[in-house]
């Protein structure tokens, strides 16, 4: 059977994304620049901090007043204690906390560094001599399908959006593009109950498609200075339903690590 190849392209010469830029604008005119028009079945990935960015999720560590459980738990991760009071106020739990580390399940259900709160590649201190730092976006979800939205004809659901973020991984050195936000395409595959090769029945695959769409484009993309924070995504197939990336956050009753 004849397969569609798979081709990730990185948009170039997108601007520094400001607070209150149209996103779905500067992502038409990257598009444009490419020669590429949007066809159903396209996914596009964008970087977390270029939409928490134009959503202006920054803040002033200036403005932050941290509070005594803040400054205690910065003692032991050593850390900024006004950096450590925004990483409690995005999350719900403090998974583990020892020196230079601090992993948070965010309020989202994000297991992850820092709440995702991030200091690289965030200008706008040096602008105006602020302590400036990022947020990862109020709903990740929501983003993808505003951006969805703007960018598909009306109603029609496509092209898919994935909003993405480095992650680091339990007994895993490194970090990987996976999936915060989605929309458009199911960011799981339940494989259960259906058959392999064999005739087997599947008893525990789920395919987390939208992370695995991410690990791709993140290749493109890039994790340091190349300015290309959205990827043109051609050549992935799916059946199921869209999912939004809630379906990929493992529930609390099923950590297996507590």
């Amino acid at each position: 059977m004849h397969r569609n190849p798979l081709e990730f392209r990185a948009l170039e010469g997108l601007p520094e994304i400001e607070p209150g830029d149209d996103l779905a604008a500067h992502v038409r005119r990257g598009l444009q620049g490419a020669a590429l028009e949007l066809e159903a079945g396209d996914v596009l990935v964008v970087a977390q901090k270029a939409v928490s960015k134009a959503e202006g999720r920054f803040v002033d560590l200036a403005t932050v007043v941290p509070s005594g459980r803040a400054i205690e738990l910065a003692a032991v991760v050593r850390k900024d204690p006004r950096f450590v009071e925004l990483v409690l106020a995005e999350s719900s739990t403090v998974v583990r906390a020892v020196p230079n580390i601090l992993v948070t399940r965010h309020r989202c259900g994000f297991v992850m560094a820092n709440a995702g709160i991030d200091r690289s590649n965030v200008p706008t201190g040096a602008r105006d001599g602020g302590e400036w730092v990022l947020l990862l976006p109020i709903d990740a979800d929501q983003s993808a399908r505003r951006l969805s939205e703007a960018l598909g004809p009306p109603g029609a659901g496509w092209p898919a959006v994935i909003i993405s973020d480095s992650f680091g991984r339990p007994w895993r050195r490194g970090v990987v593009n996976v999936a915060l936000g989605v929309s458009g395409l199911p960011a799981l595959v339940d494989l259960r109950g259906t058959l392999d090769r064999e005739g087997r029945v599947m008893q525990s695959t789920e395919v987390a498609l939208a992370d695995a769409v991410a690990a791709g484009a993140g290749i493109a993309m890039g994790e340091a200075a190349e300015g290309t924070p959205v990827v043109h995504v051609r050549g992935v197939r799916w059946r199921d339903p869209a999912q939004d990336g809630q379906a990929l956050v493992r529930p609390f009753d099923e950590d297996l690590f507590r």
